[in-house]
């Protein structure tokens, strides 16, 4: 008898909350193509307080789009969307379009590269999911830390959990689902006096 085939990612996804909850998110059949679960998604906009009105936020590795959208339903004043891929890029754009998202911008882009040439101090939250095992994580850090603001938010998804001792970067919260691990990080020289102001 063979095994039953392992279940690929989900043909759509949902965004949770904001302006545009319960609005489907269609998911190209790629390889690799690796959506932000829903459980996941909720937790980080917990953490993050739900509303993110006049936030400026990058998501770099877009996908599927959830977790940028997701920021856009919930108030961010720009969102920029980064694929690689032409074909998701387009049709990241329709979705945008049918969700009549006026601050999401799409762009067919490497990651990577676009960052490096950004504007410095442009963004409150970078969004980073590359894909898993490409080796990429340290890079795409790199890449974003000049991009945030002081107090600027970086989350990180992958398949093994951030270290918590990093020259760069602190863990503000940390969490896994299943084989996800994920981290909201923030800058080490941002210090706990800075944090306790913003209460």
């Amino acid at each position: 008898m063979k095994p039953a085939p392992r279940p690929g990612p989900p043909r759509e996804v949902r965004l949770i909350g904001g302006d545009w909850k319960r609005s489907k998110l269609p998911v190209a059949d790629k390889p690799g193509l690796r959506p932000t679960p829903d459980r996941v998604r909720e937790t980080l906009f917990n953490w993050l307080g739900q509303r993110l009105d006049g936030w400026r936020v990058l998501d770099a590795f877009a996908g599927s789009g959830a977790l940028g959208l997701e920021a856009a339903s919930r108030g961010a004043a720009e969102v920029v969307l980064l694929e690689r891929d032409a074909a998701l890029a387009h049709g990241l754009a329709g979705t945008a379009a049918r969700l009549k998202a006026t601050t999401v911008r799409v762009e067919n882009a490497d990651a990577l590269a676009w960052m490096r040439r950004a504007a410095t101090g442009r963004f409150d939250l970078v969004l980073l999911d590359p894909p898993f095992g490409a080796g990429l994580h340290e890079l795409a850090v790199s890449a974003a830390s000049p991009l945030l603001t002081d107090a600027g938010w970086l989350y990180v998804e992958s398949d093994q959990p951030w270290p918590a001792e990093h020259q760069a970067w602190q863990v503000w919260r940390q969490s896994r689902a299943g084989a996800v691990h994920f981290a909201l990080l923030r800058r080490s020289s941002y210090t706990a006096a800075d944090s306790a102001d913003e209460e």
